[in-house]
């Protein structure tokens, strides 16, 4: 799931993860929002019938928002992993597209969120947090794409700002495995996480900005990244010319792009990853242990995948409920 270079950690407000994991329940919201499930399964629903691409959008979104504004601190007794969450969505994304972040190209779909949202005003008013209803929508993107589904731990509360910046805190399509390991270790993710959370590539298309260094001067000697396969090199080049001006243009993630599968894992044994960090996965051991892993079984990658993505949804923090999804503070 790909971004820009660098690493921002500013925080606001800060929670052991420990007590806050604890606070975190499947049945949150069992008595004061009982809809809650049904009515964002209705709208995720609704945006997916009109166009196929939402799925990877809301993947992506609950991501991003999971990672940005998260740091490591010192106690003076022992190591935690303290977290202070913010949600960003439309006004501050649509910032970001801006600025830095060229990941934020490729995200949409923020109306989902806030179609989900209003029902629920409209319900339960003030209950629900956004930070829920993505983690719910992202669940239920995955589901309705074939994919596996799993009980959403939930009691999030929302983040109070929204900073362009923040998004340097992601990581970037560049990045190498060391970049990687280390910017999910930052936030108590495991390199089994890293390769499992990295098949939500299944999903999705990329522009040609988070891939061209991989086609068009890779290096001093080589124009093109010698650990792609050519034809497949030579097709993202006739797509993506070295001085390419279509902003439209790119790749689909991988070869069923709009299926939930483990065909990500299968084609980046073949040489056929689209970012130069999907093919880090193969330069150690351990992460290329774990490709083949998941290429072989899509159960493995399922199950792997769905823990993953609970322990990641479960590192935030945040001090009240929006009203309104696209409101920043």
């Amino acid at each position: 799931m790909a971004t820009v270079v660098g690493l921002a950690f500013l925080f606001l407000f800060m929670f052991p993860i420990s007590s806050h994991v604890r606070a975190l329940s499947s049945n949150y919201y069992d008595h004061t929002c009982p809809h809650l499930e049904s009515t964002v399964a209705s709208a995720v629903k609704k945006a997916i019938s009109n166009d196929k691409t939402v799925p990877a959008a809301l993947l992506r979104m609950h991501f991003h928002d999971c990672f940005i504004r998260i740091r490591r601190t010192r106690s003076l007794f022992q190591h935690n992993l303290h977290y202070a969450f913010v949600l960003i969505i439309r006004a501050a994304m649509l910032r970001c597209c801006f600025g830095d972040a060229l990941v934020y190209i490729s995200l949409h779909a923020f109306y989902v969120i806030d179609e989900a949202k209003k029902a629920l005003e409209a319900s339960c008013p003030g209950i629900v947090s956004c930070a829920d209803v993505l983690a719910l929508a992202a669940r239920d993107a995955v589901a309705l794409s074939g994919g596996p589904t799993w009980d959403v731990p939930k009691g999030r509360k929302d983040g109070r700002i929204s900073l362009a910046t923040e998004t340097r805190q992601l990581p970037a399509p560049t990045f190498n495995i060391s970049q990687l390991q280390q910017n999910f270790a930052q936030r108590g993710l495991s390199i089994e996480d890293l390769v499992a959370l990295s098949g939500g590539h299944t999903l999705g298309f990329s522009h040609c900005s988070s891939f061209q260094n991989r086609i068009h001067n890779f290096n001093a000697t080589l124009d093109v990244d010698p650990t792609m396969q050519p034809s497949f090199a030579a097709r993202l080049r006739s797509v993506c010319p070295a001085h390419n001006k279509i902003k439209s243009a790119g790749s689909p993630l991988d070869s069923t792009n709009l299926v939930f599968d483990n065909a990500y894992y299968k084609l980046l044994l073949q040489g056929k990853s689209i970012f130069s960090s999907d093919q880090a996965l193969l330069t150690t051991p351990k992460t290329k242990a774990l490709v083949s892993k998941f290429a072989s079984s899509q159960k493995a990658f399922e199950k792997a995948f769905v823990d993953s993505m609970i322990k990641m949804s479960s590192l935030t923090g945040g001090q009240e409920i929006r009203l309104d999804c696209r409101v920043v503070r």
